[in-house]
């Protein structure tokens, strides 16, 4: 039958027969070819997302590390350097995916039908037995990635971290059926589609990105369960008194809590200066006894707890300072020395020992905003008193001597264009244009000023008044006659304080502009 002569039309059945055979094969090609596609395209959406997660857990850990340097500054340190190799090797991967589709048509690129020949792969990785130079670098870029990231890690590194990462990126060997070796690479990326190479990439990407997630929640895991433990390096015993010093013969009243405090950590014992501390509440030990002599009176004991069937010491080392009943008041200006007519000056008083609510403080222009802040506006003359009185607990009515503040006139404000002053060089075009603005130089008071007319004086040309803030249209028809070289006068310029107009501002300090063109 082998031999026997077939008719037209049976060769043609057969002809039929295996083409048809062929495009069932070539379909089922295709339909694994867009898998390996659509496998790539949520490993790169994954990746994606993952990376936007581990960037939320770097930013949380910079802000640890500022806070609390001693604890967080060597992780974040080292979640900076594993960061930047695993970005530094993300990039490179995605370059090798770039150029192996570069090697397809642009309109061919997103076709994962058309990604079916494997010389685009082996052509980048192979050259006969050999790597080439991408080949032998990409496998020397796993190698260092993973021995780069254990060294950065070192002896804190868990076991499991580093077993997971031996594995995602070893490159030793593969044992075969036959019981043959056969390079990593090979077994990898020899014969195989495009798109299976791709994906192969993508599937590299993805473990670093998981790398990179278990590394970062391992180095803050090891701190939150340091954290976690009892001992004095990581909880102070802080001192925390109802007011900061206290009058002699006073009740010292106040709260001891730990540093990190809980309410639900709560001692077994509390001794202070040699005494047990019965009452707590909420964690907190409350304090209360006599304040001691006038000066600095220390407080020493200890927070005992019970941790693993063995008792846990925090030492409690703080002090008090007690000092004599006031008779004088505390008055001082937040800005300077000296308070200026036409602004509000910010005024604090206080008088040590006496509640913000009992202390009373009288002056020409003066109004209490809140609790020890007050805003003083002075009137004419060349000075303010203010008398203060304070009511102290026990009932006694201080007086203090007055406090006497110099006053002055403001300063005169400084002309200026475009944030220029005094002697300024600018083309013809731009002064025409220009608008004219004032602003108080070395001043520490916030003013926002208007410019309401000034004198303008070109060389050889009557001097020209202005109002507003603008040169008028004489004063642009004079300028157009001004020469290279010409200095323009700008001067006895008028300006107002916008937050209180009803001031008298000094003339602002004149502008000369050097023509230049």
């Amino acid at each position: 039958m082998a031999g026997a002569k077939l008719s037209a039309r049976q060769k043609m059945i057969n002809l039929m027969y295996l083409v048809f055979i062929a495009m069932l094969a070539l379909n089922m090609g295709k339909k694994v070819l867009s898998s390996f596609g659509y496998l790539n395209e949520k490993l790169e959406e994954s990746n994606t997302s993952v990376g936007r997660d581990n960037e939320l857990v770097l930013a949380d850990l910079r802000t640890k590390a500022s806070e609390q340097e001693e604890k967080y500054a060597e992780l974040n340190n080292q979640a900076m350097q594993i960061h930047s190799l695993s970005t530094d090797y993300h990039i490179y991967l995605q370059a090798v995916k770039d150029t192996l589709l570069n090697s397809l048509k642009p309109e061919l690129q997103s076709d994962y039908e058309s990604m079916d020949s494997e010389s685009a792969g082996d052509e980048y990785f192979f050259t006969g037995e050999r790597l080439t130079d991408s080949g032998a670098r990409f496998v020397s870029k796993i190698n260092s990635y993973r021995e780069r990231v254990i060294a950065v890690l070192g002896d804190s590194i868990k076991a499991d971290i580093r077993n997971n990462l031996n594995k995602r990126f070893k490159t030793d060997d593969v044992d075969l059926e036959n019981g043959l070796k056969q390079p990593w690479i090979r077994n990898r990326y020899e014969g195989f589609p495009l798109v299976a190479t791709l994906t192969n990439i993508s599937v590299i990407q993805s473990d670093i990105k998981t790398s990179e997630k278990e590394i970062y929640n391992s180095l803050l895991g090891r701190q939150l369960s340091k954290d976690a433990s009892i001992d004095e390096n990581t909880y102070k015993a802080i001192v925390l008194p109802s007011k900061p010093a206290f009058f002699k013969g006073e009740t010292f009243e106040g709260t001891i809590v730990l540093g990190r405090y809980d309410a639900s950590l709560k001692p077994d014992k509390v001794v202070i200066n040699g005494k047990e501390i019965k009452d707590r509440e909420n964690g907190a030990a409350l304090v209360k006894f006599k304040a001691g002599k006038v000066g600095e009176n220390p407080i020493k004991g200890s927070f005992i707890f019970k941790q693993g069937g063995e008792l846990v010491n925090i030492p409690v080392e703080s002090s008090y300072l007690v000092i004599p009943k006031p008779n004088s008041a505390v008055v001082s200006a937040d800005k300077m020395n000296v308070v200026y007519r036409g602004v509000e000056n910010p005024i604090t008083i206080s008088m040590p020992g006496v509640s913000d609510n009992k202390v009373k403080a009288v002056a020409v222009g003066l109004k209490q905003v809140k609790g020890t802040k007050y805003i003083l506006k002075p009137a004419k003359g060349k000075q303010v008193a203010i008398n203060v009185s304070g009511t102290t607990s026990d009932g006694t009515v201080i007086n203090s001597p007055p406090v006497i503040f110099r006053i002055k006139d403001m300063p005169p404000p400084a002309a200026s264009i475009r944030g220029k002053f005094g002697v300024i060089s600018i083309p013809k075009s731009s002064l025409i244009k220009a608008k004219i603005d004032a602003k108080m130089m070395d001043f520490d008071f916030d003013m926002k000023l208007k410019v309401l007319g000034f004198k303008l004086k070109i060389p050889g040309q009557a001097t020209i008044l202005i109002k507003g803030s603008r040169l008028n249209s004489r004063a642009q028809k004079a300028l157009v006659k001004a020469r290279r070289g010409d200095v323009i006068n700008i001067f006895d310029i008028k300006t107002i304080n916008i937050d209180n107009p009803s001031y008298k501002m000094k003339r602002a300090l004149p502008l000369n502009v050097e023509i230049t063109n």
